[in-house]
């Protein structure tokens, strides 16, 4: 597996994501940027993982042994690190995060001085002089030109402004009553108070980290828990983070979880119903219902599909001069104000779009059916090309051949592969996946 995956670099913390590697990375990162370098300059953030103390230190270490400056910021959500990046004028910044992923694992996100996730390009290059010590070794700087490190606490304050600005002025949140669950993550103290200053009656869940709960029964991995707190507290909607706040997952005022793909159909009608829908173009990725398309279409809107990755929809987004994109995982990203999926500024253009219209978000966040699906997630212990297992070619034309949308792909931050069948006949659906799941098992068994 290579050293990338498709969000930076991610694995267990003490075995692929260990003080070594991730100081080596470090070095090789520095190495890259210094000939671009401006201002000498590197932010580093973090979610409340334990291993994040080993992971930012070993960072801190390798970038100032290069002569790179360090500024850490301590947990912060990854859409800050993009912001505060370029607000900075930094190099480049990087977040200490797995996202999702359980506390044990731990990963390290990288932005370049416009807070803009590193292309494969890019990224090819940096491990390209990770595998090259000796070059690395050669590349450290000795007496007044090793560079230090010095830690900030009022970058946030700068996030909590900007992400406000996004909200419309003439708008207020008072009267209404919102759930947020932080994952015991990154956005544990900007999005309640965000809501709070915005004028939200704000219940909160999934705010106190200990280094071991991230994600842990809580936020956008498991919605459930937030859909019982929105009942119990009889709020108006509520709002679910990942670890690193990046993601969303919406909670109508029923406790029903909001699809990811409805949910962007109804954010890109509100932006489109305001002119604020930047040529009528959206960017998804293959992992969306069709349903979403076609719905779009007959608003006017051109729907454009990416690779699976939030840095995939966002370059896709700049080709077609889109400002509105996302997955149906909750990476959702309006960049007029974001150069990365942002959960926090997600929910406040969901509630935006909620006072605008006096609806409930059960009558505004469900414009249309979904085409059915099914999923499955098959753990695997090596990535062989998918070309090369037998029979599968002749299994694709099978799932074709019966009018049915097919997906296998690996995971870019798990090992595991990725299946979707899509169409009109549920138990048709059923049946494929039950062919496809023991054609992978036993080719990857």
């Amino acid at each position: 597996m290579g050293l990338f995956g498709t969000d930076g670099v991610r694995g267990k913390a003490g075995e692929k994501v260990t003080a070594f590697a991730a100081m080596r990375l470090a070095m090789a990162t520095g190495i890259y940027f210094k000939p671009l370098s401006k201002t000498k300059k590197i932010l580093v953030g973090k979610d409340t993982r334990r291993s994040g103390y080993m992971v930012e230190n070993a960072i801190v270490a390798g970038l100032t042994a290069v002569g790179y400056s360090v500024i850490q910021i301590g947990p912060m959500p990854t859409p800050a690190i993009a912001f505060i990046t370029e607000n900075m004028r930094c190099d480049a910044g990087i977040m200490i995060s797995a996202s999702h992923n359980p506390f044990y694992d731990n990963g390290i996100k990288f932005f370049d001085s416009k807070g803009n996730k590193l292309s494969k390009e890019i990224e090819q290059e940096i491990a390209k002089i990770y595998d090259n010590l000796e070059f690395i070794e050669a590349s450290q700087e000795v007496e007044k030109t090793i560079g230090r490190s010095r830690r900030i606490d009022v970058a946030e304050g700068r996030y909590i402004v900007h992400i406000k600005n996004s909200f419309p002025k003439s708008l207020t949140l008072n009267g209404l009553r919102v759930v947020i669950d932080c994952a015991n993550g990154a956005g544990y103290k900007a999005g309640p108070t965000i809501l709070d200053e915005l004028g939200a009656d704000v219940k909160i869940i999934g705010n106190n980290p200990n280094g071991y709960n991230i994600n842990e029964m809580c936020g956008a991995m498991h919605p459930e828990v937030l859909a019982n707190s929105v009942r119990e507290y009889r709020a108006d909607i509520g709002i679910a983070l990942d670890g690193d706040a990046d993601r969303i997952v919406v909670v109508d005022e029923n406790g029903d979880i909001v699809d990811g793909d409805k949910l962007m159909g109804s954010l890109a009608t509100y932006l489109n119903s305001k002119g604020e829908l930047k040529s009528r173009e959206f960017v998804t990725t293959i992992m969306s219902n069709k349903a979403l398309d076609d719905y779009l279409a007959k608003q006017g809107i051109n729907t454009h599909r990416s690779d699976v990755g939030d840095k995939n929809v966002a370059t896709l987004m700049r080709e077609v001069g889109a400002n509105f994109g996302g997955e149906e995982s909750g990476h959702v990203i309006f960049s007029d104000y974001s150069a990365t999926g942002d959960g926090i500024l997600s929910g406040l253009q969901a509630l935006a779009y909620m006072v605008e219209s006096g609806k409930r978000a059960s009558e505004i966040f469900n414009p249309f059916e979904l085409y059915p699906q099914v999923k499955e997630n098959i753990v695997v212990s090596s990535k062989p090309p998918l070309d090369s297992i037998e029979g599968l070619n002749k299994l694709q034309e099978s799932i074709e051949a019966k009018g049915v949308r097919h997906l296998f792909r690996y995971s870019g931050t798990e090992n595991k592969l990725r299946l979707l069948l899509e169409g009109s006949d549920k138990a048709l659906l059923k049946e494929l996946m039950s062919q496809s799941v023991e054609l992978f098992k036993k080719a990857l068994a």
